[in-house]
């Protein structure tokens, strides 16, 4: 059995704010996939989402995200054309299955973040000493994330990881988002556990931060758009496949090359 593990933004949908960070706000073959209030606020190309509707058919696909369940819901193109077995929220620290979250997951992560890693407190404490230009914000009482104000310095950002370090936590930045994760959190962590309860022989995957290097270092098969954290830290020990293209065409690539290995045809 297949399975293909893919992160969502900036890898297969595309906020408009992405869009305009790509210049891509004019591609003609857009759909909206995400509403909120109503409004069409997140998109993928016409041809991706074909492409994932086929693939879906083909193989096990579970979304990978750091979205909490609440975000994630507004993602109408699971509800209305992509029915899903699995779906990893939170970074790694929810799995829902058939749309329920599995008790025996939260369990083993609430146990880990009491004997691993320092309390969301006092982490946001120490954040909040360091006096980062941006609104900060908690997710579902399990981590923390930043809106940037400004775009930090690499000085600036070292310094943060540093500190992140010292709590047993991890710092990803993900366009205007600064995320501080708790080490136990992870979305290779979740990836495994749905790969071996399902028994999954191949993996495919997707993603840009670094983030999700906890899962695709794991996949057969791992894809990067040639933008975000990994493409910008890309070391030849993994073996990513690094697209040639960017932004939304980069998520379009990945999923036509996918599609083109599961039915032996191109898109």
């Amino acid at each position: 059995m297949k399975m293909f593990a893919s992160d969502l933004d900036r890898t297969l949908i595309y906020s408009e704010r992405a869009l305009a960070d790509f210049k891509q706000t004019g591609v003609n073959d857009l759909i909206g996939v995400e509403k909120k209030a109503d409004r069409e606020v997140a998109f993928m190309t016409r041809r991706s989402a074909e492409a994932l509707c086929q693939i879906a058919d083909h193989m096990l696909f579970v979304p990978v995200t750091t979205r909490t369940w609440e975000q994630f819901k507004r993602i109408f193109i699971f509800s209305n054309y992509i029915p899903l077995t699995y779906a990893i929220t939170s970074n790694g620290a929810n799995i829902t299955y058939k749309g329920n979250s599995l008790i025996e997951w939260q369990g083993l992560i609430h146990e880990r973040l009491r004997s691993e890693c320092n309390p969301i407190d006092g982490m946001e404490a120490e954040l909040r000493e360091l006096k980062i230009p941006g609104t900060i914000k908690r997710a579902e009482g399990l981590f923390l994330y930043y809106i940037l104000d400004v775009n930090l310095s690499k000085e600036e950002i070292m310094i943060v990881k540093s500190k992140a370090t010292e709590f047993g936590w991890r710092v990803s930045l993900q366009g205007r988002k600064l995320y501080f994760m708790p080490n136990p959190i992870s979305k290779g962590e979740a990836v495994r556990f749905i790969k071996e309860r399902e028994g999954i022989s191949t993996v495919y995957g997707a993603g840009d931060s670094l983030l999700d290097h906890d899962f695709l270092k794991d996949c057969d098969f791992p894809f990067v758009p040639s933008h975000g954290e990994l493409a910008n830290e890309f070391n030849e020990d993994y073996h990513y496949t690094l697209t040639n293209t960017r932004g939304v065409m980069a998520g379009e690539e990945i999923l036509a090359e996918i599609f083109k290995t599961v039915t032996n045809k191109p898109l």
